[in-house]
């Protein structure tokens, strides 16, 4: 498969960067000449990270641990949610009619209720009823600190793991919804073609359906699938509300604190930026270079 030449620079694409900049421009100049705002970027480094005065080591500081906590909520989000979408969609695709219609009720519902409701109804129904019975923060702090240190480090710790769990079970569910649909798509796109060279070998209709159609359909979904965790790491901000201690949290934490309201926020958008636009390139690279090889 042959590259396709690179598109050229043209005038267009540079007025469009010097519009962008000068907007840029124009903004910070009116802040400070308009709102006479004093710009205080060099206390932010140190929302990253500090020197502890008693240990002399450097210690994490509230904007990167609501960084890491973004992350471990986005990953534990989209575990579930893949396992969730995937039986949603596979029960969508090729089930009964029972089935369908259980994947169609969770599919409509979820993707038909605001994410900040859904959140905020797991929060006071499943973490103050179910979670709260069950006794999980109670249990982790009986444990030893190497145990508390390794839930603390894929999650989180006593006094935030029920907030944390039932965050994570509401943006899965959430999310779920979509890759339902993405995963009972790529099923649904496999020819009859396969499914009767399947037969004629002698296949039954669950092996074919496990062994031949399956894994041709998550081929097809894999990079869908992968640009929804790019959505569901936007889509954690909404757990703030709930003070899970994610960025959008800390941010407002901080800002709240220190006034720097303009330096922290455009410091947490450029966090989102650069984890969202990383990731987003890495699928687009790998996309490139697996088409390349077909």
């Amino acid at each position: 498969m042959l590259n396709k030449p690179a598109r050229p620079f043209t005038l267009v694409d540079l007025a469009v960067v010097i519009t962008v900049a000068a907007a840029v421009v124009f903004f910070f100049v009116r802040m400070v000449r308009v709102l006479d705002y004093q710009w205080e970027w060099d206390i932010i480094p140190g929302y990253f990270l500090f020197r502890d005065p008693a240990t002399g080591r450097l210690q994490t500081n509230m904007l990167l641990q609501g960084f890491m906590t973004t992350i471990k909520l986005s990953v534990w989000s989209m575990v579930l949610a893949f396992f969730l979408g995937t039986v949603s969609g596979v029960m969508g695709a090729k089930g009964g009619f029972a089935s369908r219609l259980i994947s169609r009720f969770y599919v409509e519902t979820a993707r038909n209720i605001p994410s900040l409701v859904l959140v905020i109804l797991f929060y006071y129904f499943v973490s103050s009823q179910f979670l709260d019975a069950l006794g999980l923060d109670i249990w982790l702090r009986s444990q030893s600190d190497t145990i508390r240190t390794m839930v603390s480090f894929f999650g989180a710790d006593a006094g935030q793991i029920n907030a944390f769990v039932s965050a994570a079970i509401a943006l899965g569910i959430y999310e779920g919804a979509y890759i339902s649909e993405i995963v009972r798509g790529g099923i649904n796109s496999i020819s009859a073609g396969q499914w009767e060279a399947a037969w004629s070998i002698g296949l039954s209709q669950f092996k074919t359906f496990r062994l031949v159609v399956l894994p041709q359909a998550f081929r097809k979904v894999a990079f869908p699938m992968a640009g929804q965790f790019i959505s569901t790491i936007k889509d954690s901000a909404i757990v703030s509300v709930i003070s899970v201690q994610e960025l959008t949290f800390q941010g407002m934490e901080l800002m709240a604190a220190t006034f720097l309201t303009f330096e922290i926020w455009i410091t947490i958008t450029l966090l989102y930026f650069v984890l969202t636009f990383s990731l987003s390139r890495s699928i687009s690279f790998v996309e490139k270079r697996l088409a390349i090889r077909q």
